[in-house]
Formats: structure tokens, sequence, C-alpha cells
């Protein structure tokens, strides 16, 4: 009897985990679409993104293929979300390397040159080195929109949201500033 409570008790500490996980899943893809002013764009957005990147051969292949890297750099993870700029929201995606902090939007996005309007992608990269603070964040009024602010050290800042895998981001920035032992978290 007590060898299947004990199995009993291990499967449902299992289930509980894998509900956890199913909600906080769902929970940030519903924040990720919601972020966008369109959610058929965001929808579309991500399929999209997840097609070029089986094209390309994967996300290191898209991310050394996006940035310039240094020898050995290794890519750590990467994560769908947005980033908050004057203009609103942009979607993309935010690499870790074992050197640097990356993100490169989806899709171009227009300016003016003088008179005429040209098309890039969105980078920003942010070298370790250049890395005063990573802090995690919720909203007080919503708890489910996640942000993790970026400071440099000349004060820039850079707020990430609507991360599909936010905890996984979260995650893998602690580590990757404790690689580093420069920032504070």
């Amino acid at each position: 009897m007590d060898i299947v409570k004990d199995v009993l008790g291990r499967w449902g500490k299992k289930v509980e985990e894998a509900t956890r996980k199913a909600e906080d899943l769902a929970e940030n893809t519903w924040q990720h679409l919601k972020t966008n002013s369109s959610f058929t764009d965001a929808a579309m957005g991500r399929i999209a993104q997840g097609t070029k990147v089986l094209a390309e051969g994967g996300y290191e292949r898209v991310f050394r293929q996006t940035f310039e890297t240094v020898p050995k750099e290794q890519l750590l993870n990467s994560f769908a979300c947005y980033l908050s700029t004057s203009a609103g929201p942009v979607m993309g995606v935010l690499y870790v390397s074992t050197a640097k902090l990356a993100y490169c939007s989806d899709n171009p996005l227009s300016y003016k040159n003088g008179s005429q309007t040209e098309w890039n992608l969105y980078k920003v990269v942010i070298p370790f080195h250049q890395l005063r603070a990573i802090n995690p964040s919720s909203s007080k009024i919503n708890p489910a929109e996640k942000y993790i602010q970026v400071i440099c050290v000349d004060s820039h800042e850079f707020w990430f949201m609507g991360f599909l895998n936010y905890n996984g981001a979260v995650t893998c920035l602690q580590e990757a500033s404790q690689l580093h032992g420069t920032l504070s978290m």
C-alpha cells in the first residue's frame, strides 16, 4: 500500500508540474499575441518566423547570419518577444549568447532618410560588458504582463515584453549574468 501511495504521490506531482507549465505557456502565448496591435498579424508573424528558422537551419544559423560574432561565441538560447519602442512594441527575437544580448525584429521597419523611406530590421546588440542590470518585473495592474528591463552602463534602457517563454528567458539571463559576474538581477 505504501508503494502505491508513493507512486501516486510522485505521479500527482508530475501532473501538477505539467499543468503549471501548460498554464504558463497558455498565459504567455495569450500575452504575446495580445501585445501586438493585431492578433492575426502576431500569429502570422510567429508562423513566418518559425518557417524562416526552419528554412535557415535553426536559431544558431539565423543568429550568426544576422549578427557579427566573435570566435568561440555560442548561442545559449533565443526567445520570441517584443521590444518596447517609442513607436510601440516591435515583434522579434531576443538572442542570448556567451558574449552578448542581441535582438532583431521579425520584419523591417520603415524610417525616413531625407525625403526617402527606407526599410531595415530593428536590431539591438548589447555586449555583456556593457550591461549594468537585468530586471524581471510584471505589471502591478495585470501581473500576467511580464517584462524584462535591460539597463546598460550608459543608463540606456531596453524593455522586452510579451515573451512566449518568460520564465525561460529570465532563467537564461540569470545564468548568463552569473557567467559574466557583472550584473545585478
